[in-house]
C-alpha cells in the first residue's frame, strides 16, 4: 500500500480536470492505497474563466477532499505545502493543463521537494495552452523543473513534452470517463431534451472555444447532402455566443440545430449522448479528449479531425470517421457515416477499441513510473 496525495482541482471544483482527478484518487483507492485529495480554496481569477460558476453542486463523490491551495496568494503556498507534508505521502500526483497555475503549483512542489523524499508525478493534460499568452514557456518550464517524471495523455503531448524537458516521461491515453451513469432508451432521453426522436443527432458537447470549431460544424450543416441531419450543442460557451446564434439563423439552421447553453450537468449527460448517433470534434487543434472518452462510455462512435492526438484516440472506422478541419470535409465525412452503413460497423468494434483505456491500466503506468524513478 502507497500513501498517495492528489494535487489539484477536485470537488466542489467542476471541469474535467477535477473529473480525471476525483476518477484517478478512486481508482488508487479501489486498488487498496491510502488516498487524499488536495484541491483549491481559490482556482481561477475572473480574467481566465469567462464561465458562470467554478463550482459544481451535485453529490461529494467519496473521496478525502481538503481545500488548501489559493492560485494567486504565495502566503498560501506555505500553509498548503505543510498541509500535504503533514499527510506524509509516497507520491504526489498532479496535473498540468494550465501554464498559469504553474507558480502555485510548482511552488508547493519545490517546498514539497526540499522538506521531503516524496516523488512528484505530473500528468499531462496539455502542455502549452491553444490561446497561447506570453510567459506561457517559462511558467511551464518552471513547473517541470520540480517534478520527478511525466506521464502525458497523448502522444503528440509527449513528443512536445520530451523536446520540452529531461524527465522521464511515458504516454498513456486518457482513460474513458465512466462516471455519468448508463446509456438510457433513446426515446426516454429524446422526452428528456425535449427532442423528435423522428429525426437524428449529432452531438457537440463541452465547452464552446474557437480552436474547438463549432463554426466549421455549422457551415458544413449548410451542406445539402445532410439537410436532414440535425445537431445539437451542449455547453458552456467561452466564445462569443451570439455570433454562432446569427449565423444559424442567417442560414436558416433554427429548425436543424438545438442550442443548450450553460454547464451541462452530469444528469443531463446520458440524455444526450443516448440521442446522438454521432458526436463531432470538428477541432482545429487538440491533444486529447476527455469528449471522446465520455463517447467512448456511452459506445457511441465519434466524427473527430485529424489534428493533435484526436486520430490516435479515435481510430479510422472502427470508433469514428476522420475528417480534415474544414466545413467540407467533415460534411463529407458525416454524409458517409449517415449513408454507407459505418454506424453498424463502428458500434460493433467499440467494445475492442474501449479496451485501450482502463483506469486501471493508467494507474499501473503512474505506479511503474515511480518505481522506474526510485531504482
Amino acid at each position: 500500500m502507497k500513501k498517495i496525495a492528489v494535487l489539484g482541482p477536485a470537488f466542489p471544483f467542476r471541469g474535467g480536470i477535477a473529473a480525471f482527478n476525483e476518477r484517478l484518487a478512486k481508482e488508487f483507492v479501489d486498488s487498496g492505497n491510502e488516498v487524499k485529495v488536495f484541491t483549491f480554496t481559490s482556482q481561477y481569477p475572473a480574467f481566465l474563466f469567462p464561465g458562470k460558476t467554478q463550482y459544481r453542486y451535485d453529490s461529494e463523490p467519496n473521496l478525502d477532499i481538503e481545500r488548501v491551495l489559493h492560485s494567486i496568494n504565495p502566503f498560501n503556498w506555505f500553509k498548503a505545502s505543510r498541509k500535504i507534508l503533514a499527510f506524509k505521502p509516497d507520491i504526489v500526483i498532479v496535473p498540468f493543463w494550465l501554464p498559469f497555475m504553474a507558480m502555485s503549483l510548482g511552488t508547493v512542489l519545490k517546498i514539497l521537494k526540499r522538506r521531503s523524499d516524496v516523488k512528484i508525478l505530473a500528468v499531462v493534460h496539455n502542455l502549452l495552452p491553444h490561446e497561447k499568452r506570453i510567459g506561457d514557456r517559462h511558467l511551464s518550464k518552471y513547473f517541470f523543473k520540480h517534478t520527478d517524471a511525466a506521464v502525458a495523455l497523448s502522444a503528440d503531448v509527449l513528443n512536445k513534452l520530451n523536446d520540452f524537458v529531461d524527465i522521464p516521461s511515458v504516454y498513456s491515453p486518457h482513460p474513458i470517463y465512466d462516471i455519468y451513469g448508463s446509456a438510457i432508451n433513446r426515446e426516454e432521453a429524446c422526452r428528456n431534451l425535449s427532442v423528435d426522436s423522428s429525426k437524428r443527432y449529432m452531438l457537440f458537447f463541452g465547452l464552446i472555444r474557437k480552436y474547438k470549431g463549432l463554426d466549421i460544424l455549422l457551415q458544413a450543416m449548410t451542406d445539402k447532402r445532410i439537410e436532414n441531419i440535425n445537431l445539437i450543442v451542449a455547453g458552456e460557451f467561452y466564445d462569443d455566443e451570439q455570433q454562432y446564434k446569427n449565423y444559424i439563423k442567417e442560414n436558416n439552421l433554427n429548425d436543424r440545430v438545438k442550442i443548450m447553453s450553460g454547464y451541462i450537468p452530469d444528469s443531463k449527460i446520458p440524455s444526450l449522448f443516448s440521442v446522438s448517433d454521432l458526436v463531432v470534434l470538428p477541432y482545429r487543434s487538440a491533444t486529447q479528449s476527455g469528449v471522446t472518452q465520455t463517447a467512448y462510455h456511452f459506445n457511441k462512435p465519434m466524427l473527430v479531425t485529424k489534428v493533435g492526438g484526436l486520430p490516435d484516440l479515435v481510430h479510422d472506422k472502427k470508433a469514428g470517421v476522420h475528417a480534415d478541419p474544414t466545413p467540407e470535409s467533415i460534411a463529407d465525412a458525416v454524409y458517409s457515416f449517415y449513408t454507407e452503413g459505418l454506424a453498424e460497423l463502428i458500434v460493433s468494434k467499440l467494445p475492442e477499441e474501449k479496451k485501450r483505456f482502463q483506469w486501471s491500466v493508467f494507474a499501473k503506468v503512474v505506479l511503474n513510473l515511480e518505481d522506474e524513478i526510485i531504482k
